[in-house]
């Protein structure tokens, strides 16, 4: 079969994995609206582009948190690649590694932090963190995120609680008892083959906490999960360094806003004082392009990732980065746009007559001005 977009390494993975893994990694809380409408949210948006530039140079590269990256093409943390692929995350890290962006190391990895720094020593990593009800392990895996050079603590907000994935509970997966979650373990019992013991997020942590877990770290605080304006006010009253926009794929609470829906409305609220990413429901090149035009600085792939190392490992992995940057460039040259860096913009709401005589809500999105972008590049 030949792969030419993101949905061909999804039909491919479904063909290759067991049902009870591809149902994990295609699993969503309840009745899955909130996945699907990650999805279908982008699709209602509208691009209006500006013709007449100079596009003979695009530009991809920006930067997160002071560390360039070749493109705003970055991976969410996700658990448990090995069911995706023999080596797991070692493969995922290698591939973020040549493609010059950043991988989030997900608590739940397969593989030790160390194993995966040393596959990709020269690699952008940042650790995601579910805050444990135990502190001191807490402590124990932040400091050795710090000390293996990884440059951004992630903290996950949104599963105080686990919720109901209906497939997961039909097909009676326990992935707790039969992957190790080395990283949970102590130096003495990472070799072990017994389970790793059970330690869930904790649902406790609050906004007072905060304080705590930076008081034991230099390393930037990004939350992940933050959905609203009153939520990332909070974060940049608590001096955090970033927030993920991200309704967790659709895998905790169902019917919440779809992740692009929501990224407006944060960054609003922040206004420029704490950088905005996202993910959730990214496809396309032009998905990406509607994503910084909203105000996110860069997107975070979470599912494609695991279809590209069931796919091919590491190198099935660097082809979904690979074909995502290259729509990415194409949507930025055929919008006008030659930077990430120019302002992208004002947003119109309006509505549509549609398919059937049915009233559709689009928004448009205006591509930058040329006189605004920063070298004042008129072409």
């Amino acid at each position: 079969m030949s792969i030419v977009c993101l949905a061909d390494f999804k039909a491919h993975a479904r063909k290759q994995l067991s049902k009870s893994s591809w149902d994990f990694i295609e699993g969503a809380a309840d009745e899955g609206i909130t996945c699907e409408d990650n999805i279908a949210a982008f699709k209602r948006l509208r691009l209006r582009p500006r013709y007449l530039r100079d596009v003979s140079v695009v530009d991809t590269r920006t930067t997160i948190q002071g560390q360039e990256i070749q493109a705003p093409i970055c991976i969410s943390p996700t658990a448990f690649h090995s069911i995706a692929w023999p080596d797991g995350e070692l493969s995922t890290a290698r591939a973020a590694q040549e493609a010059n962006i950043c991988y989030v190391t997900s608590t739940y990895a397969s593989c030790p932090l160390e194993d995966i720094v040393a596959a990709a020593p020269r690699g952008l990593r940042w650790f995601q963190l579910y805050v444990q009800s135990n502190w001191e392990l807490n402590k124990q895996l932040i400091r050795r995120a710090e000390a293996l050079g990884f440059k951004a603590l992630v903290i996950t907000v949104d599963v105080p609680v686990a919720a109901k994935r209906r497939q997961d509970i039909r097909n009676q997966l326990n992935l707790w008892e039969h992957l190790m979650r080395t990283d949970l373990r102590s130096p003495e019992e990472r070799n072990s083959t017994r389970p790793a013991p059970t330690s869930l997020p904790n649902a406790s942590f609050s906004w007072s906490d905060l304080s705590s877990i930076q008081s034991i770290t230099q390393l930037p605080i990004i939350l992940k999960g933050i959905l609203t304006k009153e939520d990332a006010e909070l974060a940049v009253q608590q001096n955090v360094q970033g927030i993920i926009v991200s309704n967790h794929g659709g895998r905790q609470l169902d019917e919440v806003p779809a992740s692009i829906e929501a990224l407006t409305e944060v960054v609003a609220a922040v206004k420029g004082r704490v950088e905005v990413y996202m993910d959730g429901g990214v496809r396309t090149g032009n998905d990406v392009l509607k994503a910084l035009a909203l105000g996110a600085k860069c997107i975070f792939l979470g599912r494609p990732i695991l279809w590209g190392l069931a796919y091919k490992g590491e190198y099935g992995v660097l082809e979904v980065l690979n074909i995502l940057k290259a729509e990415f460039h194409t949507s930025m040259a055929l919008s006008g746009t030659y930077s990430v860096h120019c302002p992208l913009l004002s947003i119109q709401s309006f509505r549509w007559l549609a398919y059937r005589q049915r009233l559709k809500s689009f928004t448009l999105l205006n591509l930058p001005w040329f006189c605004n972008c920063p070298e004042g590049r008129t072409g």
